[in-house]
């Protein structure tokens, strides 16, 4: 007999979740900020970068390997560019902390961008944007993780890569546009999901150890190990090949450390850049040109009958209010495997309704 998966009120897994971070010594403000970036993950919808991700990020606190306390060392500091060593505090929080950094210098000067070595993962990129653009901003953000590597490049057996999303916040009327891609058919988090579940790709995403293609991410664990397929796959990979290139220059490349320093473990390496169009043509001439965009977007008759043309972000967002109103149902096992940090903290387990 099917049973309904219980709903959680989303302040009470926001709370759950600070709990839990702040119990295993993690600074308040750090435990706030990196809950409401794993919460709002699930939110939009995005369930293998928002709590999937919490019992990951306690193993490296209780593991010395995610620094809690303090803050970023200034690598470098020009009036519009920002280097910082993460030190491998949370990434959620970094980010955040980049975000205010980087808008306050675009309201000066136009732009602003802080780019981060050394910071611990960021979670699910998409849950960045709102903040941005909810001040009439632009916010282009993206990451690599110089640590690992699972995407070879296009015409390759070898992995160099790892997914390197590249995501972008634009300010329209209504709704923003959010987009978060990864330069990948998939991402690891799908991938090691799926392995464990027993699960198929939708599609033959990935290829094995002798370049064959395959929907099966088995084939990524097997000897010879296989890799993830750059996005656009076997046809069209070049194109998520050179965007991949173009992470790797963003991130590695402006920050002066990547795949060429010796491995830290999981981690990050970010991007962030923010443009203000009120030091450009303004900001109601900005959304008068991406309103009309999205308008036509809108406009254009479907493909395919009863499936009405989306904006990227759109149906994340749209989850998002009725998962605050309904409440927010979380992947399976994911409660179950935060339950035993619970007992270990401490810290009691939100109500499903």
């Amino acid at each position: 007999m099917s049973t309904t998966p219980p709903r959680y009120a989303a302040a009470d897994l926001l709370a759950f979740a600070q709990r839990l971070l702040h119990a295993a010594g993690m600074p308040d403000d750090k435990a706030q900020a990196v809950a409401g970036i794993l919460v709002e993950g699930d939110l939009m919808g995005h369930t293998t970068h928002g709590l999937q991700l919490l019992g990951s990020y306690l193993r490296e606190i209780e593991a010395g390997t995610m620094n809690v306390q303090g803050g970023p060392e200034v690598v470098s500091d020009a009036p519009a560019a920002l280097t910082w060593d993460g030190r491998r505090l949370p990434g959620p929080w970094l980010v955040l902390q980049a975000l205010e950094a980087a808008a306050e210098r675009a309201r000066r000067m136009g732009t602003g961008t802080v780019v981060i070595r050394r910071s611990h993962h960021i979670a699910s990129l998409a849950s960045f944007h709102k903040r941005a653009t909810d001040q009439g901003l632009l916010l282009l953000l993206a990451c690599s993780d110089p640590n690992s590597a699972s995407v070879a490049p296009f015409g390759g057996l070898d992995p160099v890569f790892t997914p390197n999303p590249l995501s972008a916040g634009i300010p329209a009327p209504g709704l923003p546009v959010v987009m978060d891609i990864s330069t990948s058919a998939t991402t690891n988090g799908l991938t090691n999901r799926l392995h464990a579940e027993g699960g198929k790709l939708p599609a033959p995403w990935v290829i094995d150890g002798h370049g064959q293609p395959s929907d099966d991410p088995a084939v990524l664990f097997q000897e010879p190990k296989g890799t993830i397929l750059p996005l656009g796959g076997l046809d069209s990979g070049h194109k998520g090949y050179g965007l991949s290139l173009l992470v790797e220059a963003l991130t590695g490349g402006l920050s002066g450390h990547g795949r060429a320093d010796p491995k830290e473990g999981w981690g990050a390496t970010v991007f962030l850049q923010v443009m203000d169009p009120a030091a450009f043509a303004g900001l109601e001439a900005f959304q008068r040109q991406t309103g009309e965009v999205v308008r036509r977007c809108h406009a254009s008759r479907a493909a395919r009958e009863g499936r009405a043309v989306r904006l990227p972000g759109e149906k994340g967002f749209q989850l998002a209010e009725a998962q605050r109103r309904e409440g927010v149902t979380l992947h399976a096992g994911i409660m179950d495997a935060l339950a035993g940090w619970a007992k270990k903290l401490d810290v009691a387990l939100p109500a499903g309704r």
